[in-house]
């Protein structure tokens, strides 16, 4: 017995050794995985859109309306188009700014844009008169899933309609990504003053 143990005394460092040797290049081929899963989790990558024919086309489809004004009502339509974003709600790695071209998750998590809108509206009177040029700023905030599932907004614009200027002040939900929404504009200015609701659809 006295003999046994000191063999195995003299083998465990031996043992040692080769269970070091062994699980040293174990350990030297995983630690680089460490950095290299932190690299890949901290890269970015830029979405790289691009204004194409294909989405112009699709943004001239405009959203359908109902203009009310004193003692009437009529139908009409209105286009969008986003000059210059913000967005405060996206990945810190990727670049905030937009123009034109946004992405839903881009403008519904969190941002802030310049806007144009020129509505259509079928009522009577000279054809320069059925139309209204719009312009101002719009906040988006997301409610649910980051902004996928229900997110709002809130703005405001200066409007020209009838050689006439005056402001106006709105609110949005929308859901579906931001592809659908409602939208209801209040204009106060007296030679000017109705509310617009406006069933907003987006194409990205």
């Amino acid at each position: 017995m006295p003999r046994a143990r000191r063999s195995a005394r003299r083998r465990a460092p031996a043992l040692a050794g080769c269970a070091a040797l062994l699980g040293w290049p174990l350990a030297a081929g995983a630690a680089p995985e460490v950095p290299r899963q932190a690299a890949a989790a901290a890269a970015a990558t830029e979405p790289g859109i691009r204004l194409t024919v294909p989405w112009l086309l699709v943004q001239l489809v405009p959203s359908p309306e109902l203009w009310i004004g004193a003692g009437e009502a009529h139908f009409g339509v209105r286009w969008q188009v986003t000059p210059l974003l913000y967005s405060f709600g996206m990945n810190r790695k990727l670049s905030p700014w937009r123009a034109f071209v946004v992405e839903p998750l881009t403008r519904h998590a969190g941002s802030l844009e310049l806007f144009g809108a020129p509505e259509y509206i079928a009522r009577p009177g000279a054809f320069g008169e059925r139309w209204i040029l719009r312009g101002g700023v719009r906040a988006y905030f997301p409610l649910l899933h980051r902004g996928d599932y229900m997110s709002c907004s809130l703005g405001g614009s200066a409007i020209y309609a009838r050689e006439q200027l005056g402001a106006s002040y709105e609110a949005g939900v929308y859901t579906l990504f931001g592809a659908l929404g409602a939208q209801v504009t209040y204009t106060p200015t007296a030679a000017l003053r109705s509310t617009t609701i406006t069933l907003s659809i987006r194409y990205f």
